[in-house]
């Protein structure tokens, strides 16, 4: 087999309990003004700031709402040119590490967001590189802190869409697994479902590559003993390191290479609906890797993602002996355990169904999925999934 494939991530990644204890001086080798973009947790973002404010850097905090908008990243941007920040600093999760990069690119680039913003804007390339930006992540799930885009919702057209560039890759990752500790059972469920479809699909898409296999073996190993620890015990520091380096092997995947349905349709979902990305996903997962299982054996018996299917149901088991439907099967009690909702519950109605899969048809993370679904399909996973 001859590869071809290209490799990028964060500048510099820095994975340590308590490594929040070095954002300061870390922060200080990059610039003195700070936009601060956090989530809506004063208490958590009071960590950070007491650090850089020891460190004598000039703070300005931006809290953003849970999903950023093109309101947001507008005002945020605006806010970093008015204060003549230097540095950009994301800290929460994935909307607001997302936000962040996008508005220390913006920040040295002239124009409005929508300019550089795919399918619905202009989808320009950024001509000066961002300011520096730092990642640090409270979650264990989306891996943003590690990759090239971020993804900002336009609520009037319900859809979420990308700005994207090699240059928007963060300067610094810190990734503190002690962050994570006070997270609700709940988001630890609906991020860690994330993590885990973010390790699955970039191993069975149809472009992966021998850097990111290793990468997501890894991952898959420590989601796999560790998120079901991580919801019944947010205490528990050997489960919540353990994801947290899983997000960020599947940050580092899915930047490298493709994913599948499971984000094909959230990508959408997300735009039309008031829904958690990391519960969409959840919900979507098992049926998906079943639906995709049983189409490749009908359609396309030597696909070699049917034997990957088979690594990933051995993986996560930890059972050498098992197949794939032993997989599909730890999959669905996974999610029981983690009283994982149906997509119903953020009001996804089977009316829309045709029109979500003629959409997520055209979603790029569906053209990396492992065999092309039929319409029938695509409607089936997501009746299943209400």
């Amino acid at each position: 087999m001859a590869f071809q494939f290209e490799f990028a991530t964060a500048s510099r990644i820095v994975f340590e309990a308590g490594a929040i204890q070095k954002a300061g001086a870390l922060a200080a080798e990059m610039g003195w003004r700070a936009l601060v973009v956090a989530g809506l947790s004063l208490e958590r973002v009071q960590l950070l700031l007491n650090q850089l404010a020891a460190a004598k850097i000039v703070s300005t905090l931006y809290m953003t709402a849970k999903e950023p908008d093109l309101r947001t990243i507008r005002e945020g941007t605006e806010l970093a040119r008015r204060n003549e920040c230097d540095l950009v600093i994301g800290f929460g999760g994935g909307s607001a590490i997302d936000a962040g990069k996008a508005i220390a690119a913006l920040a040295t680039n002239s124009g409005d967001v929508l300019d550089y913003l795919e399918v619905i804007g202009r989808g320009m390339p950024l001509q000066q590189a961002p300011l520096p930006y730092i990642a640090i992540p409270t979650t264990a799930g989306t891996g943003s802190e590690v990759t090239r885009n971020a993804v900002i919702w336009d609520p009037q057209q319900r859809v979420k869409v990308s700005m994207r560039s090699r240059l928007m890759l963060p300067r610094l990752a810190l990734i503190d697994p002690e962050l994570c500790y006070s997270l609700p059972p709940e988001i630890t469920a609906s991020t860690g479902m994330d993590a885990l479809t973010q390790l699955i699909e970039p191993f069975v898409c149809n472009q992966p590559n021998p850097l990111t296999d290793a990468i997501t073996r890894e991952g898959m190993h420590y989601a796999a003993r560790s998120l079901l620890r991580a919801y019944t015990n947010g205490d528990d520091a050997e489960a919540r390191q353990r994801m947290s380096l899983a997000s960020l092997c599947g940050g580092l995947a899915l930047a490298n290479a493709r994913l599948g349905a499971v984000h094909g349709f959230a990508a959408v979902l997300g735009g039309m609906y008031a829904a958690p990305h990391g519960a969409i996903c959840a919900r979507l997962l098992p049926i998906v890797v079943e639906v995709n299982v049983r189409a490749m054996k009908q359609r396309q018996p030597s696909n070699p993602a049917l034997s990957r299917y088979l690594e990933v149901a051995r993986i996560l088991t930890d059972e050498s002996q098992a197949n794939i439907e032993d997989g599909i099967s730890w999959l669905y009690e996974l999610c029981s355990a983690l009283e994982i909702p149906p997509l119903s519950t953020y009001g996804v109605d089977a009316d829309e169904i045709p029109s979500i899969c003629e959409k997520s048809s055209r979603a790029s993370s569906m053209r990396g999925n492992p065999i092309q679904l039929t319409q029938d399909e695509m409607e089936e996973i997501l009746m299943r999934a209400l």
